[in-house]
């Protein structure tokens, strides 16, 4: 069985970053360690487990640049829930920018919102199963 643990997630800082992703999207801090060496290992992602995200300090000027643009421009993170409108409130609410109304697809309800560097990610509910 193959499955993807965690994915590497640049930030600018990480307090600024954990504020994002535990209060305005729910995340639980699952890993933040300061090593000897001062490098610190912060790792947030959904209370109920599934992809962690690392929380990786961009290395200075040479990938500032790639903060918030880390899929060009695309959304690159899909944040799947089982109570979209309840979701969207509580986002909305802890302000969150959406791009966009939900909308209704064939593959679900779906949003696109911004993170805190402004990298669009979609807040999506799967149709139920028949």
């Amino acid at each position: 069985m193959l499955r993807l643990s965690d994915v590497t997630y640049l930030v600018l800082d990480h307090d600024e970053a954990i504020a994002f992703f535990v209060d305005a999207l729910g995340f639980v801090v699952r890993h933040d360690e300061t090593r000897e060496s001062g490098r610190r290992r912060v790792v947030v992602g959904p209370a109920d487990g599934g992809t962690g995200l690392v929380l990786a300090l961009s290395g200075g000027p040479d990938t500032a640049g790639a903060v918030g643009q880390q899929a060009g421009g695309k959304v690159a993170f899909f944040l799947e829930t089982d109570d979209f409108a309840a979701q969207h409130a509580r986002m909305t609410a802890a302000g969150v920018r959406f791009r966009e109304e939900p909308r209704h697809e064939p593959y679900g309800t779906v949003a696109v919102f911004e993170d805190l560097y402004g990298m669009p990610w979609d807040l999506i509910q799967p149709p139920a199963q028949a």
